[in-house]
Parts: C-alpha cells; sequence; structure tokens
C-alpha cells in the first residue's frame, strides 16, 4: 500500500485497520513519514490524531527530535499534549532501547508547560521510561508546587516498579507539611507500587 492509503486507513472506524496501517508506516516509513506524522498531531479528527501519535511512538527514537521539538515550541496545546504521549509510546514500544537523552530532558522541560494537559502528559511519560527518568521526577516533586504535577508523579512513582520509589512515597505519606491529596495519593500508590514490584520478583 502506498502511504497515502496508509494515512487514510489511519482515519479508519475500524481499530485493527488502523492498528496494522499504523505497524506498516513505521515498518516502510521514508524521510517524509515523519513530518507527515507530526502534521496530524493538530487534527480535528481525534481517531485521526491518536493514530498518529501511537504510529510516532511505533517508529520509536527516529521520531524523538520531531516530537521535542514540537512538545517545547508549537502554540498548539493539544499538538504539545500530543507529542508527550507520543513520546510516551516510544517508551512502551521499543522497553529495550535506551530512551534518547533530549526526549527525557525536553519532557523534563514540558513538566513547566502552563497548560495541565501538557505537563500531566509529560509526567506519565517520564513515568514510563522509568528508571532513566527517576531522578528528574523526585526531583520535580521536591520543588513544584503544582498538586495536579505533584500527584501524576506519585501516580508514575506508583505504577513504576522502582524499589527506589519506596522511601520516596513512604517519605510524602509522613510529612505533614505535605498537600493531603497528594499524602493520600501516597499512600494508595504505595499498596500499588508494592503489588508492582512483587508481581516483576515473580
Amino acid at each position: 500500500m502506498t502511504q497515502d492509503t496508509l494515512f487514510e486507513q489511519l482515519k479508519h472506524p475500524n481499530p485493527n485497520l488502523r492498528k496494522r496501517a499504523m505497524l506498516e508506516l513505521a515498518e516502510v516509513r521514508d524521510e517524509t513519514t515523519i513530518p507527515r506524522l507530526m502534521s496530524v498531531l493538530d487534527n480535528e479528527d481525534v481517531t485521526y490524531r491518536r493514530a498518529a501519535v501511537v504510529a510516532l511512538g511505533m517508529i520509536g527514537a527516529d521520531a524523538v527530535p520531531s516530537l521535542v521539538e514540537s512538545l517545547l515550541n508549537s502554540d498548539n496545546v493539544t499538538v504539545r499534549g500530543s507529542c508527550a504521549k507520543a513520546l510516551a509510546q516510544i517508551a512502551v514500544n521499543h522497553p529495550d532501547v535506551t530512551f534518547p537523552d533530549q526526549g527525557i530532558q525536553g519532557l523534563k522541560t514540558a513538566i513547566d508547560d502552563p497548560n495541565p494537559v501538557v505537563h500531566i502528559a509529560a509526567v506519565m511519560a517520564l513515568g514510563e521510561i522509568g528508571e532513566p527518568a527517576f531522578d528528574i521526577l523526585v526531583e520535580t516533586l521536591k520543588t513544584t508546587d503544582n498538586v495536579a504535577v505533584a500527584v501524576a508523579i506519585v501516580n508514575a512513582l506508583g505504577s513504576s516498579g522502582d524499589e527506589r520509589a519506596v522511601e520516596v512515597l513512604t517519605a510524602l505519606t509522613q510529612d505533614e507539611s505535605v498537600d493531603s491529596y497528594v499524602r493520600e495519593s501516597a499512600v494508595s500508590s504505595l499498596g500499588r507500587l508494592d503489588q508492582v514490584i512483587n508481581f516483576k520478583k515473580q
């Protein structure tokens, strides 16, 4: 199938056809594929936009420079949020590949984005990246005044399976100066973290 046909299929109502088109785009891509997918990230068709995000995630590290550029510089909040989500997809789809530092630093900067859609997506992406992003999440947790960001980080740590997160979350649950919502989130995240760590050991 031509790229044009594959891009048309990304809009298809059938999720299986969309998935097949994404996989094929990732496999047969040329120098136009990533820019074309990037151009879909402000599309009003949510299905099409999400398909482009997932396809960029399947492509992997090669898409990181374009995604970081738009994540940090686009005026469109939908584009910035989509870029953060696509970076998360790269981490999910390519767990055995070292995540490019450019992507990690871009997401770190995006935590300060004024829009909640973007900064929450950035935190979630760093959570998916896991160990290489651990210190950034912990550092941000100590310095942020944004309760939503703090809660998102606590949740990301709770899903991380990283044993270092136990100490961080435990300290939060015992710190009276911490926002009560963040503290409650730390308590539930600790329970989840315990399950994830035990599951990994099996």
